[in-house]
């Protein structure tokens, strides 16, 4: 078998997920041919998207060494670069990428999103612009541009850009679920409505079930059915369907529209100007808009013997997200808030990230959760109970914050420089949660001196609380 038949096979292997097999054949080339640039670029990509910049970034100066007219070598060397946070370098690599392929549309995208992230958003948008010219029907670059337009609260132009997002999500529509949605008329209308995105979201834009419902229509959710117990309490739907079953076979009233919760939020900006960030309410004067029993509250009031006040905290997002890098912090980080007397930590961190609670020096100061916690009863379950049963949330922009503020719980939100585009540029509150505090970080990978401001405030409150009883 030649080298390129390897390398093919290896990459339909990398292509369908099985990088780390993938990755080995890669290695085995470059055993019997060490100088073959592409195959180096090949290994790269594999460590890149295994999340080792540094070892990737070293894989692409090797195949520029032996072949340095090599502009995906280029680009990808700046991506890895961009990820490790070294913009000024990664952006004269796509330099160099331009100047052997002027026609190269990865690196300008790229560009852009290197000095999104790096707070120079005029930068960033003129390196998309420049991409469109040479691709004007690109999907990608049109999302790219929606999110940042809605980022700088440029409505008007950022929710047609949004849209072209559904030219390439992974899941269509629901194929029995109506026509979509444009913003017509909602009265007596039958709506099918679906998350469409992460859990986050889902949390997040369930709200525009009440939206429809306050207009006159009537709702029906879809959605993963580990969601429906938490949804259950939330007002404005009419019916819930479990992912996989066919509405019509569900006993579901005829389908007029179909939208996602996000779909709703876009064409009822349309329609009236307004983002319904106004959520639905349980009781009058209430923040919250999700429960969870009081029994069930109960239960963890008494598991949880820990004093007060307390502060539950989280670090970690999924590092499969492409923006993960820039809003997960590293707990260590976080070690300002363990000096504050009487404070106790609560780990709400799960899955990802869990780990580092053991690899701290504060690591006796922080509370950890059962690791048996959601599997009986529905997503979330158990965490809003305990969320109920807190203080006080500390999180990174993750679906627990979106949990702890929909169920009303105060939440201080620690953002990255360019945040979400829901957050916007500036502001330490937000109309979409009326219990969230937002604190920005100031320089691009600088968390430490957030925290240390955190912390500071957080010293205060706790002053503040020990004097109130």
């Amino acid at each position: 078998m030649s080298v390129q038949e390897k390398l093919s096979r290896a990459w339909q292997a990398h292509q369908a997920g099985r990088v780390e097999e993938a990755e080995a054949v890669y290695r085995q080339v470059l055993a019997h041919y060490p100088q073959h640039a592409a195959t180096h670029v090949y290994l790269g990509i594999a460590q890149f998207d295994r999340r080792r910049f540094a070892e990737s970034a070293e894989s692409y100066r090797t195949a520029l060494r032996f072949q340095p007219q090599f502009a995906i070598a280029w680009n990808n060397l700046g991506n890895s670069l961009r990820m490790m946070g070294q913009t000024d370098a990664a952006d004269e690599c796509f330099g160099r990428a331009l100047e052997q392929q002027p026609d190269y549309v990865s690196p300008l995208k790229n560009r852009g999103t290197l000095w999104i992230w790096a707070g120079q958003i005029q930068r960033g948008l003129d390196a998309y612009r420049e991409a469109l010219r040479l691709v004007p029907e690109d999907a990608e670059l049109h999302r790219n541009l929606g999110v940042i337009y809605l980022l700088l609260q440029r409505y008007e132009e950022g929710w047609p850009e949004y849209r072209y997002r559904w030219h390439f999500l992974p899941h269509s529509r629901v194929a029995d679920g109506g026509a979509v949605w444009r913003g017509e008329d909602p009265q007596g209308k039958v709506f099918l409505l679906y998350p469409e995105q992460g859990i986050g979201d889902a949390i997040h834009f369930i709200r525009a079930a009440q939206t429809i419902r306050r207009a006159g229509g009537r709702t029906i959710l879809q959605c993963d059915p580990k969601l429906i117990p938490l949804f259950s309490s939330v007002g404005g739907i009419d019916l819930m369907i479990p992912d996989g079953v066919p509405v019509s076979q569900f006993g579901a009233p005829p389908i007029d529209y179909q939208a996602s919760l996000i779909d709703v939020i876009d064409h009822w900006h349309g329609r009236t100007g307004e983002l319904a960030t106004e959520v639905p309410a349980v009781e009058p004067g209430r923040p919250e808009y999700l429960r969870v029993s009081d029994s069930l509250v109960d239960y963890w009031r008494r598991g949880l013997t820990i004093p007060g006040p307390r502060v539950g905290i989280c670090w970690q997002g999924n590092p499969e997200f492409h923006a993960d890098v820039y809003r997960s912090i590293p707990l260590a980080e976080f070690a300002p808030l363990a000096r504050i007397p009487g404070v106790s930590l609560v780990s709400l961190q799960f899955g990802f990230g869990r780990e580092q609670a053991d690899q701290v020096p504060f690591a006796s100061s922080i509370h950890r959760l059962p690791e048996t916690i959601d599997r009986s009863g529905g997503a979330f379950m158990d965490t809003a109970a305990i969320i109920r049963n807190l203080d006080l949330v500390i999180t990174i922009d993750t679906s627990t914050a979106h949990l702890a503020a929909a169920l009303g719980v105060p939440v201080w939100l620690l953002l990255g420089k360019v945040p979400d585009w829901r957050w916007l540029q500036e502001g330490d509150s937000t109309d979409w949660y009326p219990t969230i505090r937002i604190f920005r970080q100031q320089r691009m990978g600088h968390w430490g001196e957030l925290l240390e401001r955190v912390a500071m405030e957080l010293g205060e409150w706790a002053a503040v609380r020990a004097v109130s009883r």
